[in-house]
């Protein structure tokens, strides 16, 4: 590892706006994150695979009276992020190392009110089905931590993931209402949803021609 990757990850355990698996507060974080992290009751929504931070940093200049995580399991992506809310003093916006499958570690049942999943990794191969954000076992986990409420954001650069969720996953579920959805994002109505904030995977593809494909539903009481 690079002198620089392990300064990097020394920082990350010296910072308050990131948490940890050894962090000293991650075992009662559950129900916690007002009083550990926060210091405040605002309605707390998450970035998943967050990789920079991008969303989490640009929603929480957004929202100030609202909180945002972002999760990755990549800590060299979570120091960027952690790094550039510290710049900004944004104090709404936290990160935290942490694998997807386990949330329900870190949130409680209806802690959560929003969740993004922006371009995760699509994971192509059949038999890494289970493995992608949005398959069933993934949103049941959002399901619970929402309390059956709050919306989901999913946006993807990749054709056959958003093709897939949308034709295949949700509509096996009687769960979800108010689905709205575009192959288009850049020409749609729903652009302004996302407040001008782009990933360097988005700029990447769509510097290529690539359509960005966004959808977004909410939770049946």
């Amino acid at each position: 590892m690079s002198r620089q990757k392990l300064k990097r990850f020394e920082d990350l355990q010296n910072r308050h706006n990131v948490i940890e698996y050894d962090d000293d507060r991650f075992p009662n974080i559950r129900s916690n994150w007002g009083t550990y992290i926060f210091r405040n009751s605002n309605p707390i929504n998450l970035e998943l695979a967050c990789g920079r931070g991008e969303y989490s940093v640009g929603l929480a200049k957004e929202f100030p009276d609202e909180n945002f995580v972002g999760i990755d399991i990549k800590g060299e992506r979570l120091w960027q992020g952690s790094t550039k809310a510290l710049e900004e003093g944004l104090e709404n916006v936290a990160f935290a190392r942490h694998f997807i499958l386990d949330l329900e570690q870190m949130f409680a049942e209806g802690e959560v009110k929003d969740i993004w999943i922006i371009h995760p990794d699509p994971r192509p191969r059949d038999r890494d089905e289970k493995r992608r954000l949005t398959f069933h076992r993934f949103l049941e986990i959002y399901k619970r931590i929402q309390g059956g409420k709050g919306r989901i954001y999913f946006k993807t650069d990749n054709t056959d993931l958003f093709n897939w969720t949308l034709n295949e996953v949700l509509p096996a579920r009687e769960d979800i209402k108010d689905l709205h959805y575009t192959d288009d994002l850049h020409n749609s109505v729903y652009l302004g949803e996302h407040y001008g904030i782009s990933t360097r995977y988005e700029r990447k593809f769509s510097k290529v021609g690539e359509t960005i494909k966004y959808l977004r539903f909410e939770w049946k009481a």
